[in-house]
């Protein structure tokens, strides 16, 4: 199945939810420091393996983090070759003064926000979704 092209019903339809836990963005130089556990998501860098993990996990495995996020789905299926999605949630995110970090699954994009700022930012995008459905 497809996912969702057009702008305006993906931003309609985005459907912000916050996530339950607490994650972090760590880098490896040799993946077997996982000890077995599985991250949420990974990056292969040439400076090294960057993974998303669960708070807790990190810290069981002694793993070093500076940034602590909460994780925020859009569960509209947004298609991956869709236009102007991420631009227009992360531009209003920013308006707001909030950084965030996007992973796109096939399904649906994910957004990492300072830990500190998630209701925020769920109130911003479901402001945005809010004001394009009025339009």
């Amino acid at each position: 199945m497809a996912g969702e092209t057009t702008l305006s019903t993906l931003i309609r339809n985005m459907s912000p939810q916050l996530n339950p836990g607490e994650y972090v963005f760590c880098t490896l130089d040799d993946a077997t420091r996982l000890e077995g556990s599985a991250p949420l998501g990974s990056f292969r860098e040439r400076e090294g393996l960057t993974v998303i993990l669960e708070r807790g996990e990190a810290d069981r495995l002694g793993l070093s983090y500076d940034y602590s996020a909460a994780w925020i789905t859009l569960e509209v299926h947004s298609s991956l070759s869709a236009v102007g999605l991420t631009a227009t949630f992360a531009g209003a995110l920013a308006q707001a003064g909030l950084s965030c970090n996007v992973v796109a699954g096939y399904f649906h994009d994910h957004l990492f926000v300072a830990s500190k700022d998630a209701e925020r930012a769920l109130s911003t995008l479901r402001a945005l979704a809010a004001n394009a459905q009025a339009e």
